[in-house]
């Protein structure tokens, strides 16, 4: 099998179609210029009728189709290229051979002019087009998208490297695969798909199945492949372009040499300050791309937190914003907001107001036509809130999107599969994050404490996120809010202290600031550290 593998990389076919003595077929017998015959039925070999034979493989069905050895002048492919590569033509056809691994030629894929395509015999496990003509190893091998364009290259090139060809850019990917091991060998892959959309996607896979080995040419998108530059005898130029091919670089990677446009681009300002002058100085604001993270324990003001976030941006920018409160109606997060604007807490039943009033807080807030909130409420489905998520950023504009909890989200798992399910969501939000190039400011409940409580004023940690290290990696910001709700003290009882646990943007953290809540117009405003902590009684009582 050996000998007949390296004598019919070396032979040339002289007549085909003809009858088999070894196994009787009418048309599978074929004989070659150094003398040799072989059968495609049985797969015998009559070498100077030393005949050896095997089991015929299953039928296949292949009828070959009766041509020549010429020429393809419409292409500008000479005769000695077609010979070479095995290619037979006549006025209406073209026929390109396939061989199997072994390098038996099994399979025909023939194109009826002007381009109509169809193939007889095996189809599994090919060869890519022309690879039985060439050794493995060397320096080069050039993968183009058609037989055309390899024969054509292989001429532009002068003859002097092996150049084969997938049998279409849908089938790229799955031909190079089967044939990793031969490609492999080679130093260097150089890949001239067409400069289309779809060769150049093609492209783009085979490459990353190969990585550093490939240089992908960047051909002109008016000649688009390797044929016109032949039939335009631009040789030196696909030659240019050949020797200059690009080292592929998987999708992220960037030389730092190409950076100075990204570099000299002043700092992101695509940023909100916050409310408040203490945590604003820390973290320099809340900013596009980035995910910030509230934590604290049941009970300590996490919603309200988020409230007045949401009303600072609505009413000092222009952008959009979307709401996700997943523990509460879309009544209760909207009169949320209005409260806010109203100083008045119309959420709580027994808040006392005009209908004036709620109609001025309306106008002033949701009126706007810049909030969008998703009526989740009872439904809670992973896969909707991240599509909701993508609406609220492409479709309605929503630069900032807050999302009240992630907990909720995976409180339906088992007990085993909580933290895994909380860090496969915290992947899915950062990536979204950064794809969408939105802000997301989100809550997640901190786990139980085992010594002084969250809710009795207990320091917050970074350790104290539910799930395992994902949500604190993944998160640029994490604020931890520290109040104690059982203090008989109504000023200390009612006084937030937000610890800033992890700043990726500066990386300061540690105690910033505290925040008074009043009963009466349901506001949190900000107290300084030289500040007394002090509250009018009348205000929280």
């Amino acid at each position: 099998m050996k000998w007949r593998l390296n004598r019919m990389n070396e032979s040339v076919l002289l007549e085909a179609h003809l009858p088999c003595s070894m196994c009787g077929s009418s048309d599978a017998y074929a004989i070659y210029d150094d003398g040799h015959g072989y059968c495609h039925s049985c797969k015998g070999i009559d070498n100077n009728n030393n005949k050896t034979y095997s089991k015929p493989k299953e039928q296949h069905n292949m009828t070959l189709s009766k041509a020549a050895f010429s020429s393809i002048p419409d292409r500008c492919i000479s005769q000695d290229t077609t010979k070479f590569y095995g290619v037979m033509s006549d006025e209406s056809k073209h026929i390109y051979p396939y061989s199997d691994q072994s390098g038996t030629w099994v399979s025909n894929k023939i194109r009826r002019l002007p381009k109509q395509f169809s193939s007889e015999g095996e189809s599994q496990n090919l060869q890519l087009f022309g690879q039985v003509k060439f050794t493995s190893g060397g320096k080069y091998v050039t993968i183009t998208e058609g037989e055309l364009d390899a024969m054509s290259a292989y001429e532009l090139l002068g003859s002097k490297y092996p150049v084969v060809s997938v049998r279409s850019s849908s089938d790229a990917l799955k031909g190079c695969k089967t044939n990793f091991e031969w490609l492999d060998t080679f130093q260097h892959i150089v890949l001239a798909f067409d400069a289309d959309k779809a060769g150049q996607e093609a492209a783009k896979q085979v490459a990353d199945l190969f990585g550093h080995k490939v240089k992908t040419m960047k051909m002109d998108r008016q000649l688009k492949d390797a044929n016109n530059y032949l039939k335009k005898k631009m040789f030196k130029d696909f030659s240019q372009h050949w020797w200059n091919a690009e080292e592929h670089k998987p999708d992220g990677v960037v030389s730092g040499k190409d950076m100075w446009d990204i570099i000299s681009k002043p700092v992101n300002n695509d940023s909100v300050p916050y409310p408040w002058e203490e945590l604003n100085n820390q973290t320099y604001g809340m900013r596009l791309g980035e995910m910030i993270t509230i934590t604290a324990g049941s009970g300590m003001g996490k919603t309200q937190v988020l409230r007045e976030l949401f009303y600072h941006i609505l009413s000092t920018t222009d952008y959009h914003i979307g709401g996700m409160f997943l523990e509460e109606t879309i009544a209760t997060s909207g009169k949320g907001l209005m409260s806010i604007d109203a100083s008045i807490p119309f959420h709580l039943p027994d808040a006392v107001y005009e209908e004036l009033d709620l109609r001025t807080a309306f106008d002033n807030t949701l009126a706007l036509d810049r909030v969008e909130y998703y009526d989740s409420f009872g439904s809670n489905q992973i896969g909707e809130i991240l599509t909701t998520i993508k609406y609220f950023a492409k479709a309605k504009d929503c630069k900032y999107v807050f999302l009240d909890h992630i907990s909720i989200l995976v409180s339906d798992q088992q007990s085993g599969d909580e933290r895994k399910a909380l860090d496969e969501l915290a992947t899915k939000l950062k990536t979204l994050t950064m794809e969408l190039n939105i802000c997301l400011i989100m809550v997640s409940h901190a786990k139980r404490q085992t010594t002084k409580s969250h809710e009795e004023g207990g320091k917050t940690s970074l350790s104290d996120l539910r799930g395992t290290a994902a949500i604190g990696q993944l998160s640029n910001i994490v604020l931890g809010l520290e109040r104690d709700g059982q203090s008989e003290d109504n000023t200390i009882k009612n006084t937030t202290l937000i610890r800033v646990l992890k700043n990726r943007f500066s990386g300061e953290t540690g105690p910033s600031t505290m925040l008074n809540y009043s009963k009466v117009t349901g506001r949190l405003s900000e107290v300084t550290w030289k500040q007394e902590l002090e509250a009018d009684d009348e205000s929280n009582n």
